[in-house]
Parts: structure tokens; sequence; C-alpha cells
């Protein structure tokens, strides 16, 4: 089974990647665990550069939106009245360790934005146990 990004949390990385000047061709987002945390094992997601031939490789595309130029809507950064918002294609390629991959096969990668908070959020069905910030379980 592979580890799944949804279109919320691509949206989310494609923004921090334009944000972060980041080539989107050569970068990847590292998904794995650690030991620690409140539950036994901690998620990570990193976005680098470096593959190893031995990570398991998924790719994720989604529509993403364009950031409004400076020029758009008479100067003023606004669209104008009637305009659809902007979209282009952007591709995640996403990598795990052979050690994290026992442990988060299956796991949905989200992206929430609440009242409470924004983050990314672990649907793991591989989890016997959470903590209640939900970025540590036990397996």
């Amino acid at each position: 089974m592979a580890v799944n990004v949804t279109e919320a949390a691509i949206r989310e990385i494609a923004a921090i990647v334009r944000q972060q000047n980041l080539d989107p061709e050569t970068i990847r987002l590292r998904v794995g665990v650690k030991g620690g945390g409140c539950s036994g094992f901690s998620y990570l997601l990193d976005l680098t550069e470096t593959q190893k031939d031995t990570d398991q490789v998924w790719a994720f595309t989604a529509e993403v939106p364009v950031p409004v130029a400076a020029t758009a809507g008479g100067g003023r950064g606004e669209p104008d009245a009637g305009d659809q918002p902007a979209t282009e294609s952007f591709t995640i390629r996403v990598i795990c360790d052979p050690k994290s991959y026992i442990y988060i096969n299956g796991t949905e990668v989200d992206f929430r934005e609440e009242i409470m908070g924004r983050g990314f959020v672990f649907n793991n069905p591989n989890a016997t146990a959470t903590c209640g910030c939900g970025s540590s379980f036990s397996a």
C-alpha cells in the first residue's frame, strides 16, 4: 500500500515549496517515523532533495492555486470581478525509508485548517493508539 497525500495537503505543500523558492522538480516530501513522542513513535515530514535507492516513491498531483499577480485587478493585486482563480498542476514526489514504511504503509497525510489551528494530520490504519495532538502513535 502507498502512503497517500490528500489534495488539501498537496495544496499546502505547493504553497510551502513556492514560499521557500524550492524547485518542484527536485524537491521530495520525506515521510517517516522516529522513536519518541508520547505514544512511542513520532511522524516526520521533511522537504528534501535527497532520495535513497531503497526509498519507496509515490507521486501525487493536484490542481493548486496560482498566486495573484500584482498586475491583476488594475494593479491592486486582486482578481477582476468574474475572473476564475487560476490553477496549475503540481506534482509532489513522496518518499519513505523501508523501516518507516513498516509502520506507515496505508497512511493518509492530510492538511486541516480549523479554528484551533492548522497543520498536517496523519490517518494511520496501523496505529493502535494515538496521542491527543495526533503527532505520535503506537503500533
